[in-house]
């Protein structure tokens, strides 16, 4: 018997159920559990088939043939909208999702006490907005997989302090039911000069919507819409 943790369109799917326990016998991969799926929930299969929605496998994407085994982290991901030193304390700042808002000011500051040789940041700030798509729009919640979310963030944040010319980057990330107006999302990239620091902030912002579970649904006057935002 397996697991699988539901999240997005896949969880309304399986009426609004977070999660699914299905029979796999041992030694069973990804392959097996995709046509269990198909004969007890077909829409969710089909996605599947499609490449619509991926299957993870403890934090990592599966393919077919990735095996199975009692214990594991099994989880439905439709397309997205992540010791005690003092380093890897300030770390976890660096990267966050968290249902709080948070403060402009204070996280910019945070960036700049990283490294006195930044000389330029670059900041991008996602906000809730009340139309989207010809919808009007009342509130959005965002859904996020507790920890696979954070990995990928710092994943993000690692791979730009490594392929760009930059000190610091700062992601955050809000879940929950968030008002028109307030805040969403916030990149920070700090650098000596402006060039990269425009560099790396546009691309986290955009490899973020690409790999990072997180799902957004929009409360509407006709109703809720989950919003498949990127592949």
């Amino acid at each position: 018997m397996v697991t699988i943790k539901l999240f997005g369109m896949t969880k309304s799917l399986a009426g609004n159920q977070g999660s699914l326990s299905l029979a796999l016998p041992n030694g069973g991969r990804v392959k097996d559990l995709v046509e269990l799926l198909n004969a007890h929930y077909p829409m969710i299969g089909e996605l599947i088939h499609k490449k619509k929605v991926l299957v993870s496998v403890n934090h990592e994407i599966a393919h077919e043939e990735t095996k199975v085994a009692d214990g594991d982290e099994i989880a439905l991901l439709p397309p997205f909208a992540g010791g005690s030193g003092m380093d890897q304390i300030e770390d976890s700042q660096l990267v966050r999702v968290q249902r709080e808002n948070f403060s402009i000011d204070q996280e910019l500051d945070r960036v700049k006490s990283r490294s006195k040789r930044i000389g330029g940041i670059a900041t991008f700030l996602g906000i809730a907005r009340d139309r989207s798509k010809g919808r009007d729009v009342d509130s959005i919640t965002f859904e996020h997989y507790e920890g696979m979310a954070q990995k990928k963030l710092r994943e993000i944040r690692e791979r730009a302090l490594k392929d760009f010319d930059i000190l610091e980057l700062l992601i955050i990330h809000r879940y929950g039911e968030i008002t028109i107006g307030e805040n969403i999302v916030l990149i920070i990239a700090g650098a000596e000069h402006r060039a990269e620091a425009f560099r790396a902030c546009k691309w986290a912002i955009d490899e973020l919507k690409q790999i990072t579970p997180i799902w957004k649904l929009e409360h509407t006057p006709e109703g809720e819409v989950w919003v498949e935002e990127h592949p």
